[in-house]
């Protein structure tokens, strides 16, 4: 998309210098320029005429940018938005981003981002024309941790530097990766995942790089990797404490020369890409064990980005319910004139007080679980209550599948309000529950529920669980 294709463009900013500073750029991009100083005087411009893309500051003496993107929406539907922020008010801007807005530039502006980010909006508007636009992120959230993150992850997006994200299992690492890639001049381009711990260690190698006809049994053409895959896009690297030792200098020349060679050629093969690595692992502490790459390390280790675990932004918990709720009950396969389940207080107060050690992962889990289950039925705290102490006492039946309360014995309380819950619906949650808290890690998951590998084998078989990571 080149600046010729737009027709116009409104500027909207109350500082003069500002103001005659954007519209002098988008004039010398060849633009049509209008500029409004206040936002009665964009209301009044977007009345008399259409345009293809506003640029507005937010904070204004009269209103605010969000009055104006607004305005646009009623009156010039077609229109692009650009929000222009100072540092403190990017929470606004990524509100705003809900609710129409396709970007945002913190100010100080830089021209060129300008012209980029003009060129990569006005490319969606036109491929999207008749979607509601959604949150780029798909994260969740207004807690200060998540928003800084989110700014410092919309900066890294601006550069080709690669980045790395430690973060604890279940925090929406991909989630992260993928709005770094969206955010990003590649978002038009492939965005190719690899777990390099769900990859069997002897076909990792043909998975990254590709290999030629004849480099193993069974190889009788050339394959890409998915670096070749990735091609003019971002590669994200999940899992990648879990790169073994002996590939680990390949993917180094690879990231450092941007060519990789396919298994059994000799010939290099040049790869335009964004690399993204995750881990929920110090790959600091790794290095010191001698478990992971130094160099590798400092090389993947350009942008470093974290995401707070969900006990560290507990006032997210409610909208993440909520989302949550509504997402699996319209899965669940309810007619929409359906009364929805209410998610009362007291269930949201349980939920911001448990420590969900599996974070966004759990909680999702525990939502579909609770959503399914209850139909229409109002979510309260006794539904909380009820759900873990599933999950208790089928963790203690699974470690000691012999064990029952003595004759006589009165049962505790948890029993008590279990009485009647089939077994096999108790211990088949228990399972899938533990599973995601794990990661998918079938040795993690039995390890936590005090069982051998194959008994939590022949449950998932049993149960009919979907597959997961193997070990």
């Amino acid at each position: 998309m080149t600046s010729e294709c737009v027709s116009s463009v409104l500027v909207v900013d109350d500082e003069p210098g500002i103001r005659t500073a954007l519209r002098a750029n988008f004039l010398r991009h060849g633009w049509k320029v209008e500029a409004a100083g206040s936002v009665r005087e964009a209301v009044r411009l977007l009345e008399g005429r259409e345009f293809d893309l506003v640029v507005t500051d937010i904070r204004m003496p009269d209103g605010t940018g969000l009055e104006v993107m607004r305005s646009t929406r009623q009156l010039c539907s077609s229109a692009a938005v650009i929000l222009l922020t100072a540092y403190g008010s990017v929470p606004d801007a990524v509100s705003a981003m809900r609710d129409g807005a396709l970007d945002y530039l913190t100010k100080p502006i830089s021209f060129d981002q300008l012209q980029r980010t003009a060129a990569r909006v006005m490319q969606r508007a036109m491929e999207r024309p008749s979607k509601e636009v959604q949150p780029e992120s798909g994260i969740i959230g207004q807690s200060p941790l998540l928003q800084r993150t989110l700014q410092r992850a919309r900066a890294a997006a601006s550069t080709s530097a690669d980045v790395l994200i430690e973060a604890e299992s279940g925090t929406g690492k991909e989630l992260l990766a993928r709005f770094i890639h969206q955010a990003s001049d590649r978002s038009g381009k492939p965005f190719v995942a690899v777990n390099c711990a769900a990859v069997p260690e002897a076909l990792l190698e043909s998975e990254l790089f590709g290999h030629g006809r004849g480099a193993f049994t069974g190889a009788v053409g050339v394959k890409q990797g998915k670096f070749e895959q990735a091609h003019g896009g971002t590669i994200l690297l999940d899992e990648i404490g879990e790169m073994p030792l002996h590939l680990q200098p390949k993917l180094l020349r690879a990231l450092q020369e941007r060519e990789i060679e396919r298994l059994g050629e000799a010939r290099s093969v040049a790869v335009d890409i964004r690399v993204i690595a995750t881990t929920n692992v110090s790959l600091a502490a790794l290095v010191e064990r001698g478990k992971f790459r130094g160099d590798l390390y400092y090389r993947l280790n350009v942008i470093p980005l974290t995401l707070p675990p969900l006990r560290e932004r507990k006032g997210d918990i409610p909208a993440l319910a909520r989302h949550f709720a509504e997402k699996y009950r319209a899965q669940s396969g309810m007619p929409d004139n359906t009364q929805a389940a209410v998610l009362r207080e007291e269930f949201l107060d349980r939920l911001q007080t448990h420590p969900w050690p599996g974070n966004v992962r759990e909680l999702a889990n525990f939502m579909r679980r609770v959503v399914t289950l209850s139909g229409t039925q109002d979510l309260d705290a006794e539904c909380f209550d009820r759900e873990f102490q599933i999950a208790a006492l089928a963790s203690s039946r699974l470690a000691s599948p012999s064990t029952s309360p003595s004759a006589g014995q009165p049962p505790t309380p948890s029993s008590a309000a279990l009485a009647g819950t089939p077994i096999r619906q108790i211990e088949r949650m228990h399972v899938e529950n533990t599973l995601a808290l794990t990661d998918g890690n079938r040795t993690h998951a039995a390890e936590m529920l005090g069982i051998s590998l194959r008994t939590l084998r022949n449950r998932i078989r049993e149960y009919g669980l979907p597959p997961r990571r193997t070990v």
